[in-house]
């Protein structure tokens, strides 16, 4: 297995410049995107535990709105609740400050109070969607990455054969191992990826179903109070 490795150690170091640099971005690109991987698999995981936290508090009925709001609006634990709880305190303080004026109908109340929430819907979504752009680039990009490293590879593999009357295998090898190479590094860089991306992009979709939901459902709340 040693020699193996060091064949293979060998085989980069001796590589064209070209391929040496193909090989670096997708090495670089391989382990940031398996860092991005890890970052959105942790703060997704725990953007659905907060969902399902809140909406059990919320819909338990043990305090009422108000008190629901100014129990987060108060503490710290709003932050542990994430994206639901943030479209309930943006909502419910627009409802609360807007309902004090007379002067105002219930229902431009509402519809004030249903934009603010639509606002912070959309924060919200734009945070969970982090990094997933990086992770489909370097998905879709990789593969062509590795096949310009693999073209230049077997470009020095013909190279080597010019002016020669008897081709030999010897001769060949190097460029042929430096496009085979290249090709596995940029699968290895891509497969990941796409993997990670098409999984946290079905996550976002699904937290954000739970948040138009949610959204919808409260609005429909606030309806019911403006006329109190």
């Amino acid at each position: 297995m040693d020699n193996t490795t060091l064949s293979y150690m060998e085989l980069v170091l001796m590589a064209s410049l070209p391929v040496q640099l193909v090989m670096l971005i997708l090495v670089l690109a391989s382990v940031t995107s398996l860092a991005m991987i890890l970052e959105r698999r942790a703060v997704l995981r725990r953007a659905k535990a907060q969902a399902t936290r809140f909406e059990a508090l919320f819909w338990g009925g043990e305090l009422s709105l108000g008190d629901l709001y100014r129990s987060l609006n108060t503490s710290k634990e709003s932050r542990d609740l994430g994206g639901t709880a943030n479209i309930f305190m943006a909502g419910f303080r627009e409802f609360a400050r807007l309902k004090k004026d007379p002067a105002i109908e219930p229902r431009s109340v509402v519809e004030a109070a249903h934009r603010s929430m639509q606002v912070t819907l959309s924060r919200e979504l734009d945070a969970l969607e982090n990094h997933l752009s990086f992770l489909a680039t370097v998905g879709s990009t990789s593969p062509y990455i590795g096949l310009f490293g693999t073209v230049w590879g077997i470009m020095t593999s013909f190279q080597a054969l010019t002016g020669v009357k008897q081709a030999t295998l010897a001769m060949v090898a190097p460029g042929i191992a430096e496009a085979l190479i290249a090709t596995a590094m940029g699968l290895v860089a891509a497969i990941p990826a796409v993997i990670a991306y098409n999984h946290f992009s079905n996550d976002v979709e699904r937290l954000s179903n739970r948040y138009e939901d949610f959204l919808d459902e409260f609005t429909t709340i606030l309806q019911r109070h403006a006329h109190i």
